[in-house]
């Protein structure tokens, strides 16, 4: 069993160990498990929005993300995982995207400037990521649950009860997910989103988001020619212990 160590959000990320599983409930890594789940081929993760725009232009790739909780002017898509699947895989089947968001995409680079290996979780993903860690040879000596909250500065409830989950299913510890939900509904990063009064949070995000192991693959970033890459792994239950 790893020695798993929780960290919370930008300086987190930033400290993370062994096999640093990024979080971003709400909703970078749910929108990314969607766009793979609907066919994109590899997910590019970038700090700065006008190497997305460059991407797209130059390169063919969609842009897709957020500043501040807002679409960027230009990109193809937002983060919102309701409009990903809606937008279909009449969008995204064969495609290549550029993403950039204010905490999961950020944890993520933080990360994998040191850290061994870079996964990308959230609450749809969750029950591949710990497979796939149980699968690793040799086994991880450390893992980092990284939480990275509101905007990578401020803590959540959503990530952290995410944390919670993959610590559960890696190494036993009691996890309730019903107390959990409420105490996730009842926060304002959820309740922004079911007022209805921004445009950029719509309300059925957090329903996708908060559907447990709704995926049978997990996310993986590694580097590839200067970039950090995340791609699909799939994880069938049948083929692990």
């Amino acid at each position: 069993m790893p020695r798993i160590l929780r960290k919370h959000l930008l300086a987190g990320a930033r400290e993370a160990e062994g096999v640093a599983v990024v979080i971003d409930v709400l909703r970078a890594f749910t929108s990314a498990a969607c766009m793979l789940h609907l066919g994109a081929t590899e997910i590019v993760l970038l700090a700065a929005p006008e190497d997305a725009l460059r991407l797209q232009a130059q390169e063919g790739y969609l842009a897709v993300g957020e500043v501040n909780g807002r679409q960027v002017p230009g990109f193809a898509m937002g983060n919102s995982p309701s409009h990903i699947l809606a937008a279909g895989r009449d969008l995204f089947a064969g495609r290549k995207v550029a993403q950039r968001t204010s905490a999961g995409v950020a944890g993520a680079l933080a990360a994998a400037g040191h850290a061994d290996a870079v996964i990308l979780g959230s609450y749809v993903t969750a029950l591949a990521v710990a497979r796939y860690i149980q699968r690793l040879s040799p086994s991880s000596e450390v893992v980092s649950l990284v939480a990275m909250g509101g905007g990578g500065r401020e803590v959540t409830p959503d990530d952290e009860a995410c944390a919670d989950y993959i610590e559960h299913l890696l190494a036993g510890r009691p996890y309730d997910h019903t107390a959990a939900l409420r105490r996730i509904v009842e926060h304002e990063c959820t309740l922004k989103f079911l007022r209805g009064d921004e445009e950029h949070f719509p309300p059925a995000d957090p329903i996708y988001c908060l559907q447990r192991d709704l995926f049978d693959f997990v996310i993986v970033a590694t580097h590839e020619h200067a970039r950090l890459v995340a791609r699909r792994i799939s994880v069938p239950q049948e083929e692990t212990a």
